[in-house]
């Protein structure tokens, strides 16, 4: 085999392991164009255990070498309780290898080893600091840090979690992404380093080959390693962390700042990645660097760090160069023409770029976050903050190369300046006010008299005998405000957002939107992003697209509305709180519940304060916090929060209301999930009832209730009660929400447990897998409700004794839970219980025992004895033991779990 077709096997082979098994095919098919050689031989290497795979791959990429084997000299066999599989590289100080754990979980992990010799006090130093550095942070676009110590020998590791991917400008490349989807992918590893930027930690050392882009399901997810030289800002990250010694050179040539390469004793900071950033997005967009080395070796890096001090870099766009291989090369990889792409950086993302390769540091981006925020504005095609140097800006430059002349007549101006401002600001102050009041007037003229208007049809001497419903009338004022008020911008708005408002009370989302975002597009067009009624819009919208499970769109606004009320500085306090709400509820169902409390917490204070304590919205953010205490296994805390909530409503609106159908249902869900299912049941009916009165048949909010009795029901085995109430959830949800939307996801995943409970196991899988669907198109990679849905089709695949596919699943379920969640919540022992019983099943006996160990845990942590979950666990368990011979244990389990009351009432 030639070098050649060994470079294109190892190509496929690795693209095709970060596939789904299901996308293989079709990539396989492309890959290998009709040769059938080259198609077996990827696939006798794809159905090769891991390890083997490793080892082979190592042969192929060396053509007849052969590879480096565990237990030689060059490579262990076991370092700590991790099996050595292959090296993956090697660095300055440290080799890193793909290893397998096996406790608590299996797993592939990334291993990091000092090389021997190199142990010294300064690089474990620097080596303990890389490792706190990692194990701070949590991110979906950040490598996690799993483990970590010491070896027999003494030489320092840890494993971190393992990216099979490749680096993100040869992923960009090989997919041919346009300039559009490198910026998206881009704007994911800025929340990657906003993030670590919040935990206090500098990576200094950002550059393509530590930003490995993997596929995961269906999406490209780029991932930040190697925070080998990351400085810590906030803390100190070891007892023996470093200070970097001045004249010590930190990162790498090509992408490090001014301040980086000219020694400079100034400390870095966020701005250094920033730098770092700016140089990385340069080479997506143009295939090159700012500044290329001229020859190899120390005389080229010192001659890239005099440029990188000295020069200005080109624009990207003046990188697109007429004529030329390059240039059309790296045009053809953007999927445009040479001309094209040169517009396409023109402006926007010339001006970006060079924001963050200022050499003052003060003029660049402060944060990743800022960055991003232009990025996501040129995407939007609106103004972008990183203009060309303003006339201000210009001027400075020009005083200081003139500061003598430029003071004289500064001095003799400034006096007679002086009193002009004075009396001048006064009375623009005064004018604004007066026409601020005349337009407030005539928009509030103007909508009392379409109102009127409007309502006219309802007189007899109109409606000629015919009866007129409220919703006729909603309609035909939406169809007259868009046709009618044209020329008041600011009177359609505001009457385009109340009518969408009253839709979307009424759960007709579709009819709402299309009120609430020609508000938000004729208020931005008229007034300009900022305003406070562009805000107000933004939070309207925002609510909707939360309600349809839109919660990227959603996210986006809710940001954008509170940085325009922070901007303000004299925001309406309820608007302001209705923000924080709303992000705290996008948290909540992303899994962020640390966050979601902190932003309930912040709507809470407001409201109290300026509301009183008794207030319906003092109410509502007492449930939110209620629900995510709930969801943390917090029960006492939980029930505080929502008892007090609906006190308040049912004093407050009558016991009759929507909301308090809300509170009842809460309240209902938390009984439940402790076993309380007497004093659930009641809560349950009764916030059914008010729902179906006050809302109809057809209503988002009545399918929630509808499910949630279900669930209810399934978890005692009630099942026959509980498909027919499933079954007409999923049908209102679709209904109203289509077809892609997260609660028919999570409709079908109950759907899916109940079909699993009657062993229809096929009917299961087949809902997990549209269910899984729904929730990659509309939720981030990592979330809770996939992690539900992998459990469910986990234990649908075992039942059918699908016993490797069912395993994987579950692994990923647990993995998934662990980011979304946390490794602690309770909700971890779903996967754990059904590992456990299918190693049971296949006769891994110890792997059983460990993992029905830490459901246990888990479960003993959160639940009471009582809980259903509780006892299933522990019947499953005890029963385990005994199989294996030890019925001693299995007694003393059971005795542990003893209920002292009896068995569990049964509710109804």
């Amino acid at each position: 085999m030639s070098d050649r077709e060994h470079e294109r096997l190892s190509e496929i082979f690795v693209a095709a392991c970060a596939l789904d098994p299901q996308e293989r095919a079709a990539y396989l098919d492309a890959a290998c164009a009709g040769d059938t050689s080259l198609r077996r031989e990827v696939e006798e290497l794809l159905a090769l255990d891991d390890g083997a795979t490793g080892r082979l791959m190592e042969r192929v990429a060396a053509g007849d070498e052969p590879p480096e084997r565990p237990g030689s000299a060059e490579v262990p066999s076991e370092v700590g309780p991790f099996r050595i599989l292959r090296r993956l590289g090697t660095g300055g100080m440290a080799e890193v290898y793909e290893a397998e754990q096996r406790e608590p979980v299996l797993r592939r992990v990334a291993l990091k080893l000092i090389k021997p010799g190199m142990d010294t006090r300064e690089v474990i130093a620097r080596f303990e600091s890389e490792r706190q550095a990692l194990a701070l942070m949590d991110h979906n676009n950040i490598a996690q840090v799993y483990d970590g110590g010491l070896t027999e020998s003494g030489r320092p590791y840890f494993a971190m979690e393992y990216v099979r991917g490749v680096a993100i400008t040869d992923y960009c490349d090989r997919y041919k992404l346009d300039l559009k989807e490198r910026l998206e992918l881009f704007l994911r590893v800025c929340e990657g380093v906003e993030h670590a930027h919040q935990k206090g930690i500098i990576h200094r050392d950002l550059k393509p080959s530590n930003i490995l882009v993997a596929v995961q399901g269906e999406r490209p997810v780029p991932k930040i390693i190697d925070f080998g030289i990351a400085k810590a800002t906030a803390q100190q990250l070891a007892e023996s962390a470093l200070r970097t010694e001045l004249g010590a050179l930190i990162g790498t040539p090509a992408y490090m700042s001014p301040e980086q390469a000219d020694y400079s004793p100034l400390e870095v900071d966020t701005r250094t990645d920033i730098y770092s950033l700016g140089v990385v997005l340069y080479e997506l967009l143009t295939g090159s660097l700012p500044f290329e080395p001229q020859s190899r070796g120390l005389a080229g890096s010192l001659d890239l760090r005099q440029m990188i001090r000295e020069q200005e870099p080109p624009r990207p766009s003046a990188r697109v160069t007429p004529g030329g291989e390059a240039t059309v090369e790296t045009a053809r990889l953007r999927g445009v023409e040479r001309g094209t792409l040169r517009r396409q950086l023109r402006d926007d993302l010339d001006w970006i770029v060079l924001k963050c390769l200022e050499k003052d540091r003060t003029r660049r981006y402060g944060y990743a976050s800022e960055l991003a925020g232009d990025i996501r504005r040129h995407l939007r095609h609106e103004p972008v903050l990183a203009g060309p140097p303003s006339a201000i800006y210009r001027s400075g430059k020009f005083i200081r190369r003139h500061r003598v002349g430029v003071a004289a007549a500064v001095v003799t101006s400034l006096a007679l300046l002086g009193g002009i401002l004075a009396t001048s600001w006064s009375l623009v102050r005064a004018r604004r006010a007066e026409a601020q009041m005349r337009v407030e007037s005539q928009t509030n003229r103007e909508v009392l008299d379409f109102l009127v208007d409007l309502f006219a049809v309802s007189d007899p001497s109109e409606a000629r005998g015919n009866s007129i419903t409220a919703r006729e009338i909603l309609d035909r004022g939406a169809e007259e405000v868009v046709r009618e008020l044209e020329e008041q911008p600011q009177t359609q708005a505001r009457l385009m957002s109340a009518i969408g408002t009253v839709y979307q009370g009424l759960g007709l989302y579709r009819e709402a939107g299309q009120m609430l975002e020609g508000a938000f597009e004729r208020r931005q067009r008229s007034l300009g992003l900022g305003h406070p009624e562009v805000a107000r819009s933004q939070r309207e919208l925002a609510l909707l697209y939360r309600l349809q499970g839109r919660l990227p769109e959603a996210q986006r606004l809710f940001e954008a509305a509170l940085a325009s009320y922070r901007a303000a500085g004299d925001a309406p306090p309820a608007e302001l709180a209705e923000v924080l709400s709303g992000l705290g509820g996008l948290n909540y169902h992303l899994g962020d519940y640390e966050t979601a409390i902190a932003q309930y917490r912040q709507a809470l204070e407001i409201r109290e304060r300026e509301l009183g304590v008794d207030h319906p919205e003092v109410a509502r953010s007492l449930r939110s916090l209620g629900v995510v205490h709930w969801r943390q296994g917090d029960f006492d805390r939980a029930e505080s929060y929502l008892k007090r909530a609906l006190d308040i409503r049912e004093a407050a609106l009558g016991e009759d209301h929507p909301d308090v159908a809300a509170s009842l249902e809460a309240m209902a869900v938390l009984y439940g999930d402790q076993g309380r299912f007497a004093e659930a049941e009641p809560y349950y009916r009764r916030s059914l009832a008010i729902r179906e009165k006050v809302l109809g048949p057809d209503h988002p909010d009545l399918a929630t209730s509808l499910n949630n009795l279900a669930v209810f029901y399934r978890g005692q085995g009630r099942l026959d009660d509980a498909e027919p109430l499933l079954e007409r959830a999923a049908s209102i949800y679709e209904q109203a929400l289509g077809e892609d939307n997260t609660k028919v996801a999570g409709a079908s995943l109950n759907l899916a447990l109940l079909y699993a409970d009657q062993g229809r196991s096929a009917e299961a899988e087949a809902l997990c897998r549209r269910a899984l669907a729904i929730n990659r198109k509309a939720l981030p990679e990592e979330n809770s409700q996939r992690a539900e849905i992998e459990f469910v089709l986990a234990r649908s695949l075992a039942a059918q004794s699908r016993w490797r596919e069912a395993e994987r699943t579950y692994l990923s379920s647990v993995v998934v839970f662990e980011h979304s969640v946390g490794a602690t919540h309770a909700d971890i022992a779903y996967p754990l219980h059904g590992l456990a019983n299918l190693y049971r099943d296949v006769g891994r006996s110890a792997e059983a025992a460990r993992s029905y160990e830490r459901a246990l845990d888990l479960r003993r942590d959160a639940l009471p004895p009582t809980h259903l979950e509780v006892r299933a666990l522990v019947d499953d368990y005890a029963a385990f033991l005994r199989s294996t011979g030890d019925p001693e244990a299995a007694e003393q389990l059971e005795a542990s779990f003893a209920q002292p009351d009896g068995p569990v009432a049964e509710s109804g």
